[in-house]
């Protein structure tokens, strides 16, 4: 059961900078508006799908994944 505690606080901290990360990076990096970005305005319709921005975040969260893999 110690492992689980651990683990469950390791995720925590790892939630925490995630989310100081996005904070930070929204205020230099604007995500959600990079070239490749799709939107679409119509009269009373607005589609927006930040395909760009997801395959950057897949990236940097896939990249996370790795280095956490190889450190633990």
């Amino acid at each position: 059961m110690p492992a689980i505690g651990k683990l469950i606080i390791f995720l925590g901290i790892l939630l925490v900078v995630t989310g100081l990360v996005v904070i930070f990076l929204n205020k230099t990096v604007p995500l959600g508006a990079l070239p490749g970005d799709v939107t679409f305005e119509k009269q009373n319709f607005k589609f927006y799908f930040p395909f760009t921005t997801g395959l950057v975040l897949s990236g940097v969260f896939s990249g996370l994944a790795l280095l956490i893999s190889i450190l633990f």
